[in-house]
Order: C-alpha cells, then sequence, then structure tokens
C-alpha cells in the first residue's frame, strides 16, 4: 500500500491538505523528520486487510498450554478465559469499527525532540473552553479516553453547560500506539513531560490543565514541575501519595499502628500490589528485551496486558464469561489489537526500564507538586487514596472526591462518572485562563 505523507508548514495557524493514508508498515515514521521541523501533519489510520488477516491467522494456530492447577486466577490469567477471548477476537471481532471511530476524530502527527508524536486533538465550539492534555497509562492507550471525548468538548449535549467545555487533547506515549518509537535511551516520564510542554505550546495553549493515571499521573506530575507558569493545575486518577513510613512498613511487612479505616484499606490493597500483582512491572522494569513473544503472539500479548491489576484482570475475566461490565469485549480487545498493529508489545515495555535508571523514587512516592491538584478516587484502583494522604502529598490540593464505582481504567470503565470529576475537579481554575 503506497502512503501519501503531505508537511504542512505550521506558522502562526494550521493549514491542512487531505490528511495522509497511514497504513501499518508506515504508522512509525521514527526520527524522519528533522528536531527543528515543527510541522503538524493530520493522521489517518488504515490497516491492511492483509495484516487483518494475519492476526486471525495467529489467533487460529495459538500452541495453547495446559490449563492451570487451580480454580482461580493466582496462577495468572485462567485459560478459560484466554479461550473465550481468542474465540470472539479470532472471529467476531471487526477492527474496521474502532478505526473508523478513531478516524473520525482528528488526529495528528508532529515531531518532538526526534519522535514522531501521535495525537489526538479536539477543539469545543466554546471559545472559553479550558484546554486539557489528558495520558494514557500501561496497557492503555488512546482508547482509553474516546468515550469521554464528546461530553468533555460539547458538554451541553452530556448534561453539562457551555462553561463545562474543554479543548482535548490526547497524546499516545513515546513507543505506544502510533506515535514513534525512541531509538536513543532516556525517554522517562520526565522527558515525556517536557514533550508535552512543548506540544501543548506547538498547539498556541499558554495555559491549559493537566490529567492522568498510571503513567499518565506521571507524566503530569512531572509537567506539574517543569511548567508551572503554563500549566494550571492537574488532575489524577492514581495519584502518588504513599508516606514514607508507609513505603517503610510495606517494605518490612508490618502493618503501622493507628491507622484510619481509610489508611488501613489503602495500606493492605497496596500490601497486596506488591507481593502478588506487581508481576508484570518487576519484568517490564528488569528486562523488557525479553518479551519477544509478545511481539509474536496475539495470545499472549493479550494474557500479558490482561494480568495487571488485580481488579481489571477480574473485570475484564466476567466479561468474557458473558457478564455486562463498565468495559465490553470490543472495548477490551480494541486496546489489545491497538498494540497489535502497531507492534508496540516491547517498545511500551520500555518504559518501564526508564523509569528505574538513576531514580531510586517509588512510583507512588510523593513528589512535592505545589500547583492546584486534583483527586478522584475510584474504589478499584491499585489503591484508594486516603484524604489525608492527598493533603500531605499536595498542599495546593483543591479537589477531592471517592466514587461508588470504577477503577484502573477510570476515562474508559466510567465516562459519565469521569466527565463528571473533569468538570468540577478544574471548575475554579477557569478563572485563571
Amino acid at each position: 500500500m503506497k502512503t501519501t505523507l503531505k508537511i504542512i508548514l505550521f506558522a502562526t495557524a494550521f493549514s491542512f491538505s487531505m490528511p495522509a493514508i497511514v497504513s501499518a508498515q508506515t504508522s512509525k515514521i521514527v526520527n524522519s523528520i528533522s528536531k527543528t521541523d515543527i510541522s503538524i501533519r493530520p493522521f489517518r489510520i488504515q490497516i491492511p486487510d492483509e495484516k487483518i488477516m494475519d492476526l486471525k491467522q495467529r489467533i487460529r494456530n495459538t500452541k495453547w498450554p495446559d490449563r492451570e492447577l487451580v480454580r482461580d486466577e493466582t496462577q495468572g490469567v485462567e485459560l478459560a478465559t484466554m479461550k473465550s477471548l481468542a474465540a470472539y477476537w479470532g472471529t467476531k471481532y471487526d477492527w474496521r469499527k474502532i478505526e473508523s471511530k478513531l478516524n473520525s476524530y482528528p488526529q495528528f502527527i508532529t515531531n518532538i525532540d526526534g519522535v514522531d508524536i501521535h495525537f489526538i486533538h479536539v477543539r469545543s465550539k466554546n471559545k472559553k473552553a479550558l484546554p486539557i492534555i489528558i495520558t494514557h497509562g500501561w496497557p492503555g492507550s488512546i482508547i482509553e479516553q474516546l468515550k469521554v471525548i464528546e461530553p468533555l468538548t460539547d458538554p451541553e449535549k452530556f448534561g453539562g453547560k457551555a462553561e463545562d467545555a474543554f479543548d482535548v487533547v490526547i497524546p499516545s506515549i513515546p513507543g505506544h500506539g502510533f506515535s514513534g518509537k525512541p531509538i536513543e535511551l532516556g525517554w522517562n516520564p520526565l522527558r515525556i513531560a517536557k514533550t508535552w510542554v512543548q506540544l501543548m505550546a506547538r498547539l498556541g495553549y499558554n495555559k491549559y490543565v493537566a490529567q492522568g493515571g498510571d503513567w499518565g499521573n506521571a507524566i503530569s506530575e512531572n509537567m506539574a514541575l517543569i511548567a508551572s507558569k503554563s500549566l494550571l493545575g492537574i488532575h489524577t486518577n492514581m495519584a502518588a501519595t504513599v508516606p514514607t513510613e508507609i513505603s517503610q512498613a510495606l517494605a518490612k511487612g508490618v502493618i503501622p499502628t493507628g491507622l484510619a479505616p481509610d489508611e488501613k484499606n489503602a495500606f493492605n490493597q497496596l500490601d497486596f500490589f506488591y507481593k502478588k500483582g506487581l508481576g508484570y512491572a518487576n519484568e517490564m522494569s528488569l528486562r523488557p528485551q525479553t518479551l519477544y513473544a509478545i511481539d509474536d503472539s496475539p495470545v499472549g500479548l493479550a494474557a500479558w496486558m490482561l494480568d495487571h491489576d488485580d481488579r481489571s484482570q477480574k473485570l475484564i475475566t466476567r466479561v468474557f464469561a458473558g457478564q455486562q461490565e463498565g468495559l465490553s469485549k470490543d472495548d477490551i480487545l480494541d486496546n489489545i489489537s491497538l498494540y497489535w498493529f502497531t507492534n508496540t508489545g516491547v517498545s511500551s515495555a520500555r518504559l518501564y526500564w526508564e523509569s528505574t535508571q538513576g531514580s531510586t523514587a517509588g512510583f507512588f512516592d510523593p513528589r512535592g507538586l505545589k500547583i492546584p491538584v486534583a483527586v478522584s478516587v475510584f474504589p478499584d484502583e491499585i489503591y484508594a487514596v486516603p484524604k489525608n494522604w492527598a493533603k500531605r502529598a499536595y498542599p495546593n490540593l483543591i479537589y477531592f472526591n471517592k466514587l461508588d464505582k470504577g477503577g484502573h481504567f477510570a476515562a474508559w470503565e466510567q465516562p459519565e462518572l469521569f466527565t463528571k470529576e473533569m468538570r468540577n475537579a478544574f471548575k475554579e481554575l477557569r478563572t485563571n485562563l
């Protein structure tokens, strides 16, 4: 398939020709543009039919392991779940639906620091809309945020008011999705944060907010440390608030005395995660290149991505057992298929390795943020943040709310709740535009 790509120079305004048709083979134009080129090029996804046929053939040819020797998921993702997933993926799933959905949004590529950055950019019709950059995590992608684009940009159609409007920017992290794959070391959350700051400036935004969970939180918090003049505030659904004494107690395996009920709950969740739920992160932090199988086997990739956090895995297990949950079978396979077609299983894993180089800080350690921070606590997250921990970590805490349902993929699982949280969390910051 031939790919046409027109470079449109970026000056004081955008002027685009017809967008490029981008195949899976040419979707990674890594380092093809000079670091001094600040053009923004339209982007369109079109996975070749033969790639889709190859995926289905590989699913049919899966070499299955023996069934687990337990009656639950304690040995990993259960065989019954994976066979149900593969049966649906190989016969009923239609990639073209999500491809069409993605292509219904304005998508672009721009080169920053030598890497092509893919992003969705939807402007609200409200000229006073608050710009927001929303960052996904792992094993997520831009698929996570698709359900909240219209409610955020056009709130009057979704139970909000005109003054609730956002301009929405959703980038793909380097090494993930349709962004380029770094070919040099150093692409850690801080470097990505610097890239996001440049991206927002390139789009003409000098005042904006940021949102993220998982890696999206780490990147947003690093933005807060370096972009105090332009970044009005951040919102997180997976906050970094664990006090030093709690981290030390977790390392020793000793439950501190005098914990409030919400602190004890958070401690127990973290204790479980560090002891039984961190296997994927340990491997990717230490030896990401060893994971060849996830770039070769779609079922292998799917199992690796499902085995993330306990609550999400159980939710997905229920979905493929036929139950109705916050996510559908198609939701889950849309995200896994995006990783498959972009061949980003191993390249995305490298972010875990990068984050450990030269750093002794834990993922949930406070970073000393001074700008306004808003926190939404979803009960099925890796840990439910106690309010007093949040106050200690974020001295300028402007919003805190505990939700009744939702987990790690908040915007994806509970888009209505997530949208309301965005409106409420940033309400007072709009006066600073």
